[in-house]
């Protein structure tokens, strides 16, 4: 393993390993192969520190445009999926309060993530699930335009579901232990 923080390396291989090899999301590969993912480990277990982190990373964001997208990891202090949940809520709501909203959104991924309605074992719940507690920034204009060129893409969320129930839980649980090599 590299001198980077463990949690970038097995995010980085999560998200080479899962998320752009069976096309979790369709947009990641074009990101991986020109090297715009910033990875940024948040060493901070406060709330507050963490939220002063997350505006700093919109702000570094704002201010880079080569950078496409940041995954904001968190490798320790969220274990819990609840408190990761009121967390995302909050990062969400400084995004209206900083004049983030429209600039940018969060999508948000968790060990332990679980889909409102889905039982904790469903294989569904795998398709959000990664190796940390992690804040994905998308730019807004960006993710319109890729929609924009993409066919269908409601049928995203359920495609993963249906890959992620063929291929069962052990599937997914192997590959994210793979992550940490």
């Amino acid at each position: 393993m590299s001198d980077l923080h463990p949690c970038i390396a097995e995010s980085e291989n999560w998200v080479k390993r899962v998320i752009v090899k069976y096309n979790i999301c369709p947009f990641a590969r074009r990101e991986v192969e020109r090297g715009t993912i910033r990875y940024y480990a948040c060493e901070e277990a406060k709330v507050k520190k963490v939220l002063e982190a997350f505006v700093m990373e919109c702000i570094l964001l704002e201010q880079q445009p080569d950078i496409e997208t940041t995954l904001f990891i968190l490798p320790r202090g969220f274990e819990g999926f609840y408190p990761y949940l009121d967390l995302v809520d909050l990062a969400n709501d400084l995004l209206v309060e900083q004049g983030f909203e429209g600039v940018f959104q969060i999508a948000s991924f968790h060990p332990d993530y679980c889909f409102d309605g889905e039982p904790q074992d469903s294989p569904a719940n795998y398709t959000n699930r990664a190796p940390y507690p992690t804040l994905h920034l998308i730019r807004e204009a960006s993710m319109e335009k890729a929609l924009a060129d993409y066919d269908d893409p409601e049928s995203i969320p359920e495609r993963n579901i249906e890959f992620a129930q063929r291929k069962g839980c052990e599937f997914f649980i192997k590959l994210l232990k793979e992550c940490q090599q």
